[in-house]
């Protein structure tokens, strides 16, 4: 049995996305008597147990908390703290570990805040593997920035890696740009496809969509995204008033940009049709999606975006841009006429493109059968957890000894 140490900023029970989620899909799947996992990660919650055990992965938590903390408490002191503190503190908390438990291999999820301290145990350790995995969904120029305080460890974490997994090709580019020039394989994130493309009874989704407020003739934009800029809610928003007034958007999740959002819906006249709904849980969504007709997230940057395969495993048709790691997956019929089509690409910062391609979806419901059919296809065979699992165990076999 082989020991891996991850490196991962966060993790269950609170404030999880898609790197958390792409973790505990992976490792759920991967037998205790093959690999045993261990994580250091930041605790936030005092709450919250110093060590404990989830799915196959013992937790190890470290940092300043504060009791039960919300989302904006993450902003203010102690907690702001604990990204940056993470970066060093990690890596002396993970040679300790070390000591105890001996690792064959490190396993970094994402570079931004995790490369560090993960170049730094490998400078220290240099026979144990280091596998570094890139998720991130802000533009890499912007992570640079953010990073130039500390550039040389920052650098350090990309060139000590053994290998990369980065999940788009645009995330495989900005790796090899970056410096690192060893084995490189994109494996992406997925789906549960049991879970989404689950069938629910007509009454099952007439329940749900009286709990949203559907009547009958209205259509339903969602989104399930973090509230900032980058995913470009904003656009939406400004598109509702170039749409009819039977469509309304519905806006899972929350950020920072939630009241600059509001306030642009009221200065709009479209507070009534843009929704700001809290977030939503895993297990609820395939049934929300089911009630609803069009996803859509018209990101300005994407390192992949899990919410865009989840929506087309449950056969919603997607609006999105073709920026980062999208544009391994979205294909448009005209943009991209080589490619069987499975959504509708629009510009970013484009409300008219968005307007367009709804008002396209809504008026052509045979063209929606086909491209969601053709999406779901493409999920099945490429996106799906349990294939991903098995290309993550290949890769750590490889890295780690099988």
């Amino acid at each position: 049995m082989k020991k891996v140490l991850i490196f991962s900023l966060n993790y269950y029970p609170r404030f999880i996305g898609g790197a958390e989620v792409a973790i505990k899909e992976i490792t759920d799947r991967i037998s205790p008597e093959e690999i045993e996992f261990h994580m250091v990660t930041l605790r936030f919650d005092s709450e919250l147990p110093k060590m404990e055990r989830i799915g196959n992965v013992t937790v190890h938590r470290i940092g300043p908390t504060v009791s039960a903390p919300t989302i904006a408490d993450l902003k203010k002191f102690p907690l702001h703290l604990n990204k940056h503190l993470y970066q060093f503190v990690a890596a002396f908390a993970a040679m300790r570990l070390h000591k105890k438990y001996k690792f064959d291999g490190t396993w970094a999820m994402m570079a931004h805040s995790c490369a560090i301290p993960a170049g730094i145990f490998k400078f220290f350790n240099p026979r144990v593997k280091y596998l570094l995995t890139l998720q991130e969904g802000d533009p890499p120029e912007h992570i640079e920035r953010l990073a130039r305080p500390v550039w040389p460890l920052f650098k350090q974490g990309f060139t000590k890696a053994d290998a990369l997994q980065p999940i788009s090709t645009f995330l495989l580019t900005w790796g090899r740009r970056m410096g690192f020039s060893g084995e490189a394989e994109v494996i992406p994130n997925a789906v549960d496809m049991q879970r989404f493309t689950k069938e629910y009874s007509a009454t099952e989704i007439a329940s749900m969509k009286e709990s949203l407020g559907k009547r009958e003739g209205d259509v339903f934009m969602v989104t399930t995204s973090r509230l900032v800029h980058k995913n470009g809610i904003d656009d939406v928003i400004r598109a509702l008033p170039l749409l009819p007034e039977n469509v309304s958007f519905l806006i899972y999740g929350i950020g920072p940009d939630q009241e600059m959002l509001e306030k642009l819906a009221s200065e709009l006249g479209v507070s009534n049709r843009a929704r700001f709904m809290g977030q939503i849980g895993h297990a609820e969504m395939p049934l929300m999606l089911k009630a609803c007709d069009i996803f859509i997230r018209p990101s300005r940057s994407e390192g992949m975006g899990n919410s865009f395969v989840e929506a087309m495993a449950a056969k919603l048709p997607v609006i999105a841009t073709q920026e980062g790691g999208i544009a391994d997956f979205l294909f448009d019929e005209v943009r991209n006429p080589e490619q069987p089509t499975t959504g509708w690409a629009v510009s970013a910062d484009s409300p008219e493109e968005i307007a367009a391609a709804t008002n396209s979806i809504i008026e052509h419901p045979e063209k929606v059968e086909e491209v969601t059919e053709t999406a779901l296809a493409m999920v099945t065979e490429r996106y799906d957890w349990d294939k991903v699992a098995v290309s993550m165990r290949a890769l750590f076999n490889r890295m780690f000894g099988g």
